[in-house]
């Protein structure tokens, strides 16, 4: 008794000396005014705007829910079932392994995972024990990882045991801070079947892993009674999740979400979702839980609604329809690449979509064509959505149900305030109808960027985050986004946004998919220069795609030069990757190289 008593005497002291260590979350610098805006008197039914929501530890969500529906599903993986009190068993587990290795209040742990129940085990657990969960990408090289482990401080790391993974953080022990991996056999959250197989038939993606005091294997992290030591949190300072993003510029940072932004955004989004049916929804989790969308909208979200979350590992489209078609989801969160794979794909008709009810796209701008299409084959109204890594990360949605605006990213979630705000000034807020640098209050905005007091001024000028989009709010309260200052294309002295010029692309009835993007130019500074995937079988000149566009662009927005593609690069969760295009550009320009461009041999472009 003695000793517990102390155990717990110990665990304050550290979670007092940490408090006062950590870096301090940014205060407000302005309270908004209280004013009408343009989305009150048009807002969705059944939704409150005006909605007080109490912060919360972000691991009140789980235990609400194992709570109310212990025998539900929670996660399926491969074919292998948890229940909402088997997940829980795990996580209290893995909450007291963790302390036992040293994890307290605000020690950083990094989960260096794939989707898997291990991930959201993990998860909880960490914050259970007290600790700030650190997410990392598993495709990363190793400068990437080791600089983000040195800046993160992260003192444990969380992964599988595959050669895919647990290489890469082998050599970090010696560079950074790192003192020990959780490492993850693949077999053990598989059906028996299932694991037999792995074991027998993929033993070359199996790790080989030292034996020793550095690494704790998942078996004997869990091997306790799962009595671990509560942590008090205060949900509004502790950091929850340190999430990095490369922001507006620069190198990646990490942006302090604090349980109450997280756990607040998650409730935020779960009300905009009126018809949802807790205890009998299944998410189907394509989306990388390591990125801040699949956390909030996927993991947190279903878990908050008792719902099951089948989880895939990466997104194979054959293999995402036949989850479809068996287990019948009825949530699906998607990037916009993957609502126009399932759209162009040749034998859609031999898989059912019909269980899906409530779809969203965000990460990236959602084609008009590409939304009509996808709800046209599988009955569902697929609405789009806005947010960032610095926002927990959902900010706006389009409506369920009510108007649904094409073109739209939707209206501010409950407690949210948009605010368009000059490109010249940041201080003079635009009317409605006007363009301006899209900023951003509310409940679900990072605490600030971690150990970057110099950046977080900057984002935070005049009180409100500015996001670096460029966009307006219409009389309905509807934001429309246009796109980021940063891709904006200065063809001339003239303004161009790339987002613009796509959306006029797509029309095109052979185009598949498009990307545009300002290159370097010796004389106009910039042009703008697309590239274009054609759709199976469909065949096209330049010159016949710059006469169709000649009526629906000004002349400063047509492209000079247009490329044709086989595939368009993407970033690990298929957002176009606009960066990759241009350094293609700027390397064939520093080395020489005659740029590429279909258009001077009157070339024909056909897609087999």
């Amino acid at each position: 008794m003695a000793s517990k008593i102390l155990t717990r005497l110990k665990a304050l002291a550290d979670g007092l000396t940490a408090r006062l260590r950590a870096p301090a979350p940014r205060p407000p610098e302005h309270a908004p005014e209280p004013r009408p805006y343009p989305w009150e008197a048009t807002y969705p039914d059944g939704i409150d705007w005006h909605a007080d929501i109490a912060p919360a530890r972000l691991t009140d969500i789980l235990d609400r829910s194992v709570e109310t529906w212990p025998d539900n599903p929670c996660l399926t993986f491969m074919g292998k079932t948890f229940t909402y009190a088997e997940v829980a068993k795990l996580v209290d587990r893995a909450a007291r392994g963790f302390q036992d290795i040293g994890v307290g209040k605000g020690v950083r742990v990094g989960m260096f995972l794939p989707n898997s129940p291990y991930y959201i085990i993990c998860f909880y657990a960490v914050l259970k024990a007290g600790g700030t969960v650190v997410n990392f990408n598993p495709l990363y090289a190793e400068r990437e990882i080791e600089r983000q482990v040195k800046d993160s401080g992260t003192k444990i790391m969380v992964t599988l045991q595959l050669t895919a993974t647990y290489p890469k953080l082998a050599g970090l022990f010696d560079n950074t801070g790192l003192e020990k991996v959780v490492v993850c056999p693949m077999g053990h959250i598989l059906p028996l079947v299932a694991r037999a197989f792995f074991t027998l038939f993929r033993r070359k993606e199996i790790a080989e892993v030292p034996e020793d005091d550095r690494h704790i294997t998942f078996a004997s992290l869990t091997a306790n009674d799962g009595d671990f030591t509560p942590i008090p949190v205060d949900p509004e300072l502790d950091i929850a999740v340190l999430q990095y993003t490369g922001g507006t510029t620069g190198l990646p940072k990490g942006a302090m979400l604090t349980h109450a932004n997280v756990y607040i955004n998650t409730i935020q989004t779960r009300m905009w979702a009126v018809n949802a049916r807790p205890g009998q929804e299944k998410f189907l989790g394509v989306l990388p839980l390591f990125h801040v969308f699949g956390m909030t909208g996927v993991m947190n979200v279903g878990l908050y609604l008792g719902a099951e979350i089948v989880l895939v590992p990466r997104f194979k489209l054959v293999e995402v329809l036949k989850i479809m078609d068996r287990d019948k989801p009825t949530v699906f969160l998607g990037v916009p690449m993957l609502y126009a794979a399932i759209n162009n794909f040749d034998e859609l008709d031999k898989y059912d979509l019909s269980s899906l009810t409530d779809c969203i796209s965000g990460g990236d701008a959602l084609p008009v064509e590409v939304k009509l299409k996808f709800e046209k084959l599988s009955g569902c109204v697929l609405v789009e959505g806005y947010g960032l890594s610095e926002t927990s990360p959902v900010c706006t949605l389009n409506p369920f149900e009510g108007v649904n605006k094409p073109g739209s990213v939707g209206m501010p979630v409950p407690g949210t305030i948009i605010d368009i705000v000059s490109l010249d000034d940041p201080e003079e807020l635009m009317p409605t109808g006007k363009r301006g640098e899209i900023c951003i209050q509310g409940p679900q905005v990072m605490a600030g960027y971690w150990n970057q007091p110099q950046e977080t001024e900057t984002a935070f000028l005049g009180g409100r985050l500015h996001t670096g989009d460029v966009g307006y709010i219409d009389d309905e309260g509807y934001i429309f986004l246009i796109d980021r200052i940063k891709d904006l294309i200065l063809n001339a002295g003239f303004n161009v946004y790339p987002r613009m010029v796509e959306e006029a692309i797509h029309l095109h009835p052979a185009v598949e998919d498009t990307v545009v993007c300002g290159v370097p130019d010796k004389t106009r500074g910039e042009i703008v220069k697309a590239y274009v995937k054609l759709r199976p079988g469909e065949a096209l000149k330049p010159g016949e795609l710059k006469r169709f566009l000649k009526d629906k662009l000004a002349p400063y927005e047509q492209p000079r030069r247009i490329e044709f593609r086989d595939e368009l690069p993407v970033t690990y969760i298929g957002k176009h990757s606009r960066r990759d295009l241009v350094a293609e550009e700027v390397r064939r320009l520093n080395e020489g190289l005659p740029p590429v461009d279909d258009e001077p041999e009157g070339k024909r472009a056909v897609n087999p």
